[in-house]
């Protein structure tokens, strides 16, 4: 299975592997997967996705499901239980913002009827495919990209800048960057 012809920046990395061949640019529709994939996107900021996908199960776990109904109601125990946990990334910022943007989304939720709704409308429910030949081509953000997270940033959410926002479209597969060479495109 190694020697597939995948995207290069999965480089061997047994979690990069799985992620890349079930999840990466698949279409999302779930909300609490939606909530899910924006914490974790969100714990990413100036770490390495591959990080944060060998902790994944872990932040799962310890943060109720990822599920935003209950994280919306997080406060300073929760945090400080977080905090301490051995094996969770140890930044006060971004586990405030669990709940933090739990309350976020659940504003995104009532206003729009669901996350899904909201977020698919930037593209008009369809896969953007960029059709990439190399990972050269790959781009970081992009002008979409800052537009989302301009319209996250005004209801509250926060560690989802262009970037962040850009890989988050990426793991829901708004944006296919699958290489055309790639048998999982």
């Amino acid at each position: 299975m190694n020697n597939i012809n995948r995207c290069p920046w999965v480089k061997g990395d047994e979690y990069a592997i799985k992620y890349h061949d079930q999840r990466w640019c698949k279409p999302v529709h779930d909300d609490r997967e939606h909530f899910a994939l924006l914490v974790l996107e969100s714990f990413s900021v100036g770490l390495s996705w591959k990080l944060i996908l060998r902790k994944e199960t872990l932040i799962r776990q310890n943060c109720d499901g990822l599920n935003p109904e209950i994280c919306a109601k997080y406060g300073e125990e929760k945090e400080l239980f977080l905090m301490r946990l051995p094996e969770m990334i140890h930044h006060r910022g971004k586990i405030r913002s669990i709940g933090h943007n739990a309350r976020a989304f659940l504003k995104v939720q009532n206003d729009f009827g669901s996350f899904d709704n909201f977020i698919w409308r930037y593209t008009d429910g369809k896969i953007i495919d960029h059709r990439l030949t190399d990972i050269a081509q790959t781009p970081a953000k992009n002008d979409l990209s800052e537009r989302i997270s301009k319209d996250l940033k005004r209801y509250g959410f926060q560690y989802l800048g262009p970037v962040i926002t850009y890989s988050y479209m990426q793991s829901t597969g708004m944006v296919n960057d699958h290489l055309l060479s790639c048998p999982f495109r």
